[in-house]
């Protein structure tokens, strides 16, 4: 049964029942169930909506709904079909049945589009399949994830967070359109050359949006009209962050922090990463080893540094807070056993973030022990599973994938949604999470690649990793420069790995060091979080003479580039913009720049090359067409439409300038 109801256009069939009306201009949003009503939950798609008023038709073999550049037709046999204003088949489901024995692909394989699979909690596994229209096509987008490729036709995609994996499934299609698998579970994408397909292993609903576009900016724009913009950018956010695992008194930070100050070098934050507090679950400083946070603050504040703190959600049982959160039901449950959810540096139990009440408590600690000293860049770090960030004003913390012990928590739960992150127009929350998903981005959501390894391998991921996040609608992004496990800053192969790393990280959206360098440094102490110890020195003095001038350079180079980083912070906020992006972005109708993978644009300007392997001394690029491009010092100028071969000395990593035609 086809037919029109309030804007929408319906489908009935057997227990399932689909809707498709209009969600921003030129997009549709679908969404099916096989339950008693369409699911009401928006997930990511949060923001107001531009009203549309669509064309809808119903014959008695099909019916069409059009909002401006996109068209959905649906057969007698609910099966959908996408096009764009031009007539151009953008999606088409994937179904082998005889439900309509008039479909060229009518089959007696009995493979549904729409695949509600019944499971025994009561939801269904979910599988949406779509015809792969053409092998040629480029996906992008979906989030982080720790693979060299930056186009993912042909992938197998976990829908899931981990630790250096965030997915977040919004993909841009080289054919001219976007698509949100707006479901926040666990589950699959695979980009086949046969198949396209999105599963969800627990659910009620089905739910996607698709827009219609002619560019990847326009789609990408359409995109965070939905789902939201970034916050503008503190200050602080622009220049050089320094980071390392870990400082471990307060002593220590302040020299490091007195030490830039003394080479005159720029850094805007310096970093306490974990185990500053007595145990997990006492979110405080230790005072043993952090003895006046307050007077350190200051200081810092006296240098123009901010000052970003870790907070985990591991509760200690020896915990002064473990007792009372046990009695108010603010930790986690297991089914059965013993109710341990880590052993790292002591029994832990995560407290239990579906819990209002354990939210407002966690928050109250936070608030009263970090936030009221002036802190205001908070670093959300977690073990295994994901955590997202807070909702400051209504004590939300919403978990950033399923927590699997004993399988407590419904699927909802996954979503990473979180308001109010502004205090009176005035400051802006910066999380560092390395864990988002569709929407996080409005929040405040500054994502980093996680825990990776130390090596040429890796960091080519990483540039991947970065502008694929953009794509999904994540600008705020980082890395670990240097890469996290590992790395000994006296080892000269790793000293080059590091200088390129570095390079590389004057051109990303944040320019953070950090990393847990070998060798290991002696326990300072045999309380409290002494007992994780530290890894070696990690400032940019801490390689050696050489690598020192380098980075030197280019920490001048990102403080050169302050304003032109507002500029594309600003962007990103009031449009959505990634600050780093494929080349294909600024300049679609080149063919070319569809190809390339190892280089980018920082914005509109700057077209970087990174240097991705050892001792690499020249490298090729792609000049986009249509433009006259210089080196960075401006001495030489090429002819855009070809590439090039370009020196780079251990000091130099190649960035060319957009020039007017």
């Amino acid at each position: 049964m086809l037919y029109a109801q309030s804007g929408r256009l319906i489908f009935h069939y057997d227990a399932e029942d689909l809707s498709i009306e209009p969600w921003g201009p030129n997009a549709l949003r679908v969404r099916a169930t096989k339950q008693s009503q369409i699911p009401t939950d928006d997930w990511a798609l949060q923001m107001k909506l531009v009203e549309t008023e669509p064309t809808i038709t119903v014959s008695e073999k099909e019916a069409s709904i059009s909002n401006g550049k996109i068209k959905a037709v649906v057969t007698s046999g609910g099966k959908i079909m996408t096009y764009n204003s031009k007539g151009d088949l953008l999606l088409e489901e994937y179904a082998r049945n005889r439900r309509d024995r008039r479909d060229p692909k009518c089959s007696a394989i009995e493979v549904e589009a729409r695949e509600f699979k019944p499971i025994t909690v009561g939801d269904y596994h979910l599988t949406l399949r779509f015809e792969s229209l053409d092998k040629d096509e480029k996906i992008y987008g979906m989030g982080q994830y720790q693979q060299p490729y930056l186009n993912l036709k042909g992938l197998d995609l976990e829908l899931a967070h981990r630790n250096s994996q965030a997915s977040v499934p919004f993909a841009v299609s080289s054919r001219g359109y976007g698509f949100l698998w707006n479901n926040p579970g666990v589950g699959r994408a695979v980009f086949g050359k046969n198949v396209m397909s999105f599963e969800t292993y627990s659910t009620k609903w089905l739910d996607y949006w698709v827009v219609a576009g002619d560019t990847p900016k326009e789609i990408v724009e359409a995109y965070a009209a939905v789902t939201g913009t970034v916050p503008m950018m503190p200050e602080y956010g622009l220049g050089f962050w320094q980071c390392k695992l870990r400082y471990q008194t307060q002593e220590e930070l302040l020299e490091v922090a007195r030490e830039y100050k003394r080479r005159q070098l720029p850094i805007d934050l310096i970093v306490i990463d974990f185990f500053h507090w007595p145990l997990q679950g006492e979110w405080k400083f230790d005072p043993t080893y952090w003895p006046d946070p307050d007077a350190m603050i200051h200081e810092l504040k006296e240098m123009n540094i901010e000052l970003m703190v870790s907070i985990w959600p591991t509760v200690d049982k020896r915990s002064e807070n473990y007792k009372e959160m046990l009695e108010n039901g603010y930790l986690i449950r297991t089914d059965r056993g013993i109710r341990t959810a880590m052993d790292f540096q002591g029994d832990t139990v995560h407290y239990d973030a579906t819990n209002p009440g354990a939210r407002a408590y966690l928050w109250e600690k936070a608030k009263a022990n970090y936030y009221s000293k002036g802190i205001r860049v908070f670093w959300l770090d977690e073990a295994e599973p994901e955590y997202t960030a807070y909702d400051f004003d209504n004590y939300r913390y919403y978990l950033g994938s399923n927590l699997t012990i004993g399988n407590i928590y419904p699927l909802e739960y996954a979503r990473t949604f979180y308001e109010g992150m502004t205090y009176a127009g005035q400051t802006n929350i910066v999380n560092l999470l390395r864990c988002a998903w569709a929407g996080s981005q409005r929040f405040g959501a500054l994502v980093w690649s996680g825990d990776i390894a130390s090596s040429w391998e890796s960091f080519r991921c990483q540039i991947t990793a970065g502008l694929n996040m953009g794509l999904a609608g994540i600008p705020w992004w980082t890395t670990d420069i240097g890469g996290f496990h590992g790395g000994d800053p006296r080892d000269e192969s790793f000293r080059e790995l590091f200088v390129r790393w570095f390079q590389w990280g004057a051109f990303c959206p944040v320019m953070r060091l950090h990393g847990d360098r070998e060798p290991r440094q002696p326990q300072h102490g045999t309380t409290g979080g002494a007992t994780c110890r530290s890894g070696a020195p990690n400032e940019v003095w801490s390689y050696g003479e050489k690598v020192y001038e380098i980075c030197v350079k280019y920490m001048k180079i990102r403080e050169q580039l302050r304003d032109y980083t507002r500029s594309l912070m600003k962007e990103a906020h009031e449009r959505g913009t990634p600050v780093m992006r494929p080349c294909f972005y600024d300049f679609p109708n080149d063919k070319h720049c569809w190809q390339v993978e190892d280089q980018y644009m920082y914005g509109a300007k700057y077209l970087c090359a990174p240097v991705l392997y050892p001792d690499q001394r020249k490298r090729s690029l792609y000049l986009p067409a249509g433009n006259k491009w210089s080196t960075f010092d401006g001495k030489t100028i090429y002819e855009g439409g070809k590439i090039v071969e370009i020196d780079c000395p251990i000091e130099t990593m190649p960035v060319l300038v957009r020039r007017e035609p």
